[in-house]
């Protein structure tokens, strides 16, 4: 206690100096003006504050006055009113609608008599709950475009299959076209259905396949032409018009009524995105200024993250949405502009990362000063001229995160005298001698903060003003002055970005003769410095070119006259290089919506040979025929081919017992046609999936089935009652489907209650004469149901034990095998080293270029998806440890965000300048050794996890390869004839190498943690021999 309180009571050393001025530019009037301003957020968000807002008046709920029954009442009848007003309470509004108008050609004798004799009437209202109309005008365009393709496919295959029963049938040899028409047209045909879906990944072609599915079935299983031999219009024709009814009253209500535009959709959300960008970029800069990180460690701040990401989810889909608007109105130009606005945004989020990158090593450094690790820590004892560590972190107090807060920036007029006192400090602050990595981002902070929080403050205020006016016209009225004033500022800061740079490296001097440790701690300091303000001004640049875009598509909005086109039709056209490359950039920005669907295949790791390889593979091939059919049969090792040929498969087998004499009255009665389309929805690619559809559709039958005899029951059969009893079960139902996310669950429930109430009721309305099973004209809803739950049931379980026993593909061992193949694939960018591209020019390897970052994201996206499903899968080891691989995908990911923001700065420019090529040159052992240890440790993580082995504790160390990379660096900027050749700018690359690098070293750190957690370390039982 003595020698703290002597040590508080020493002479600070470091003393926050006084901050130099800088000018504010003014985004509206580009006016250049000095006054006090703060990036601290509107509002004040204490405890003090949040608890004023609290009213003073609290009744109890249960009171027996008026007064508070009116309060109830109005609380009550206002949050319902908000909850219908909501984008979800529409949808589900709209999608009951659909519903009822679907039901209404079960129930009225008009609408009934269109789609001919028969008791499937209610296949009307089970269209209209997979083709809901809760969608937007242009994803509802997209729908009903993939509903012509899916009714097209459905006809050519019904009518193909009674043509080849006829066919057979004529040369008596039935049996044989009916076991033709079960493998072609039965498993071929639903098989193609099950890849394509799997294969495409979108809902809305799962809805499509659906369709498709219900077709196929019905008439190759159900109504009888096939198995009779006979070619029949009318029965295709009736499920197709019945089809078509259904997609038709949906289309009807989505366009009519409220109807959602994507076009102001996406423009709402880049209204939001570019705020939370905003609220982000203030965020990151406040806490880089006060070096600490309070404003990136609080609810506030992790709130709008999520917020952008779900934002941007959102985006995505509105702007694919959106396409389908913009070409049936002619105006596919203005969708290519919003593509172009997409990519700024992504780019602006990417240039985010890395100032969350910089100023997260800020954070670390300093913490590590403060702890007494670190070569900054240590120089205090190499000589008198030094302080002691407790003398100097008693000069900052990391214990209130305000310490070097730049609240305000107070600028006094210019005069002589000012003038002459910032020369006075620019040259004393010149002469200081810093000893620690606080006060060296103090110094940097005190030249660089007032300029640096300017452009941001500028940034903040364009960012707010920007995109679009507001609803519903959404006009673009930025102001004139953005651009212009933006560019100042950029050039302002980047002057004195220049300065603050320059008095950074002369305060280094000191430590040329000093231990490489301390250089390479330095380095780390100039090198977070140097890459947080290069990614504030590439953020700058972005958002100049973002204001640019928006001024195009302002022109373009405003042209007299609106030009139109529909050119996209000309689909024989050969489309130019540009709109190509727009096309590419699209489909690498949209890519695929279902995670767990593969858009593009993925270079597997035994495909990477080195040429001796090949030429001895090569020989083998000539000497060993089996070779060849082994490559001959690589498409049956692809999980998608394995997948239709078991979709397919078991398909086949469900649907052969309508083709048998003996069990085709029993396959008839108990509505086996439902069964196998409830196997076409659950059947999917992984286990942990189909147990997870197979339990929400079990459930969701169970309960309509409950609720269609209670429905039944209550209503005596009256159509009247039995519309709006449905009307009610599909608000509920599509709340489930809409408002919570269970989709299986809601459209099961739907889909019982149309097989058991409207089918109850076609019956007694006597719409099929020759129909007397399960009570005829005076229908035994118990029968019906039953009938209908069994069917269901048994589909979900097959389509469980399909998955399970043919070619079963494992969520889980997709996942660990996922994840080995990922780090793998890491470990490959790292062993060529990324910034040898600078040198030696584009790889035609993309899996050893860390430009191909995107695409590693978007694997881990797909790992992601399949995480969740592996939570369903039962494992006699026990549960999965979906905690532990959470952690492991999160830490990925963020390594993958360094990726790319190494992949940002390195493609600003593939031809490395004189001075980068030299720097390059001099730190070619260096970055080597540290590539080949970062390569080597992703290979040790990918090996421990594809074999489910424990790791050896004794792993080589990148810190120290690391050090030596920087300390080499440092000593590069002694050498007196690169100084005239290297820039500030030809170090941006190595300062984002180093950074990157750093934090690359802690996430492996933490990845193997978590797989100590999984397999455990390396004991004596594991070496055992045996």
């Amino acid at each position: 206690m003595a020698s703290t309180s002597e040590a508080s009571k020493a002479p600070r050393r470091f003393i926050r100096p006084s901050l130099r001025q800088a000018t504010l530019v003014l985004p509206k009037t580009g006016e250049h003006v000095r006054r006090v301003f703060t990036l601290t957020p509107n509002g004040n968000d204490s405890p003090n504050a949040s608890s004023s807002a609290v009213p003073t008046r609290r009744r109890p709920l249960l009171r027996g006055s008026p007064d508070s029954l009116l309060e109830i009442l109005s609380v009550l009848s206002g949050g319902f009113l908000e909850a219908a007003n909501s984008t979800t309470g529409r949808g589900v509004f709209k999608c009951a609608i659909a519903y009822t108008l679907g039901s209404l050609f079960t129930f009225v004798p008009g609408l009934t008599d269109l789609l001919g004799h028969g008791d499937g009437k209610h296949m009307v209202a089970t269209v209209s709950v997979y083709f809901h109309p809760a969608r937007s005008m242009g994803s509802m365009l997209e729908a009903t475009g993939l509903a012509c393709a899916a009714f097209v496919y459905a006809a050519v295959v019904s009518f193909a299959s009674m043509a080849v029963s006829l066919f057979f049938g004529r040369q008596h040899m039935l049996t044989a076209g009916h076991v033709i028409v079960l493998i072609i047209f039965c498993g071929g045909g639903l098989g193609a259905v099950g890849w394509t879906k799997q294969k495409l990944g979108n809902p809305l072609v799962n809805v499509a396949c659906s369709l498709v599915s219900l077709v196929i079935i019905t008439v190759l299983t159900r109504e009888g032409s096939v198995q009779a031999a006979k070619f029949s219009y009318d029965k295709v024709v009736q499920v197709l018009k019945m089809v078509s009814m259904g997609v038709l009253a949906s289309a009807l209500v989505s366009f009519s009524i409220m109807p959602r535009s994507a076009r102001k959709e996406l423009r709402d959300d880049l209204v939001k995105i570019t705020d939370l960008l905003e609220e982000i970029l203030t965020a990151i800069t406040r806490g880089f200024l006060s070096g600490s990180e309070y404003d990136l460690d609080n609810d506030s701040f992790r709130a709008a993250q999520r917020g952008y990401k779900s934002t941007f989810t959102s985006l995505v889909k509105n702007l694919r949405e959106s396409k389908f608007e913009h070409y049936a109105v002619g105006t596919a130009d203005e969708h290519e502009m919003e593509v172009k606005l997409v990519k700024c945004i992504e780019r602006l989020a990417q240039s985010l990362f890395g100032l969350r990158s910089a100023a997260s090593t800020q954070f670390q450094l300093l913490e590590k000063e403060q702890n007494g690790y670190g070569g900054l820590s240590r120089v205090s004892s190499e000589g008198d001229m030094f302080s002691s560590p407790v003398q100097t972190m008693n000069s900052v107090n990391f214990d209130r995160p305000t310490h070097l807060t730049l609240d305000a920036i107070v600028e006094l007029p210019e005069s002589p005298q000012n003038e002459l006192d910032r020369m006075m400090t620019a040259e004393s602050r010149g002469s200081v001698t810093a000893t620690g990595a606080a006060e060296i981002f103090s110094m940097f902070i005190s030249q660089l903060g007032p300029p640096m929080k300017s452009l941001a403050f500028t940034l903040k205020e364009v960012l707010n003003e920007l995109p679009f006016g507001p609803p519903p016209k959404y006009d673009i009225t930025f102001d004139q002055n953005f651009t212009h004033s933006l560019e100042d500022a950029r050039d302002l800061y980047i002057t004195a970005r220049k300065e603050a740079l320059e008095m950074l490296y002369t305060q280094r001097v000191w430590a040329r003769n000093r231990s490489p440790e301390v250089a390479a701690d330095y380095e780390e300091v100039a090198a977070s410095c140097g890459h947080f303000s290069s990614s504030l001004e590439d953020f700058a640049e972005d958002t100049i070119h973002y204001l640019e875009i928006l001024d195009d598509l302002k022109d373009l909005l405003q042209a007299k006259p609106r030009q139109r086109s529909w050119n996209w039709l000309k689909f024989w056209k050969r489309k130019s290089p540009k709109t190509e490359h727009l096309r590419e950039e699209e489909e690498r920005l949209l890519g695929s919506q279902n995670p767990e669907s593969s858009t593009r295949r993925e270079p597997s790791p035994h495909l990477i040979k080195h040429p001796r390889e090949q030429k001895i593979v090569k020989n083998r091939d000539e000497s060993h025929r089996s070779v060849q059919v082994w490559k001959l049969l690589a498409p049956l090792r692809r999980e998608d081919i394995k997948y239709a040929i078991k979709v397919g498969t078991g398909a086949v087998i469900y649907a052969m017992f309508s083709f048998i004499p003996a069990t085709r009255p029993i396959y008839a009665l108990w509505r086996g046609e439902w069964g196998l389309l409830s196997y076409m929805l659950v059947a999917s690619m992984t286990i942990g999936a189909s147990n997870t559809t197979g339990l929400q559709r079990f459930i969701g039958t169970c309960m309509g089935a409950i609720i269609g005899v209670l429905s039944w029951i209550i209503s005596t059969g009256n159509p009247v009652a039995l519309a709006f009893f449905g009307w009610l079960v599909s608000l509920w139902c599509f709340y489930i489907i809409l408002g919570q996310g269970k989709g299986p669950m809601g459209r099961f429930i739907l889909l019982t209650y149309n097989l058991s109430c409207l089918y109850a009721y076609s019956l007694s309305a006597k719409d099929d004469e020759d129909d007397d099973d399960e009570g005829g004209n005076t229908p035994d809803i118990y029968e019906i149901v039953g009938h209908r739950v069994v069917a269901v049931i048994s589909g979900c379980l097959w389509g469980i034990i399909v998955t399970r026993l043919i070619w079963p593909i494992s969520a889980r061992r997709k996942v660990k095998d996922g994840t080995a193949l990922l780090w793998l694939r890491m470990g490959l960018i790292w062993k060529r080293d990324p910034l040898q591209i600078l040198l030696d020019g584009p790889t035609r390897s993309t899996y050893m270029d860390i430009r191909e970052s995107i695409d590693l994201q978007r694997y881990l996206n797909r790992l992601e998806a399949l995480r969740s499903s592996a939570t369903h899968e039962f494992d006699l080891r026990g549960p999965f440890a979906d905690a532990t691989y959470s952690q492991i995908l999160e830490r990925t990911g963020r390594l993958l965000g360094s990726f790319h923001a190494m992949s940002v700065v390195i493609s600003k420019d593939l031809k490395a300048s004189p001075g980068e090529a030299e720097l390059l040159q001099l730190t070619t052992g260096e970055r080597k050794e540290l590539s080949a240890r970062i390569s080597h440790l992703f290979s040790v993580l990918a090996s421990s996890m594809k074999l489910e082995y424990p790791m050896n504790d004794t792993l080589p160390n990148i810190e120290h390869a690391r050090d030596r990379f920087l300390a080499k660096l440092f000593a590069c900027r002694k050498q007196e004839n690169l100084e005239k050749k290297a820039t500030d700018e030809d170090f941006e690359v190595l300062y984002a190498y180093g950074l990157v690098t750093g934090q690359i070293a802690d996430e492996i750190e933490g990845i193997g943690k978590c797989i100590e957690q999984l397999y455990g370390v390396l004991d004596e039982d594991s070496l055992k021999l045996r």
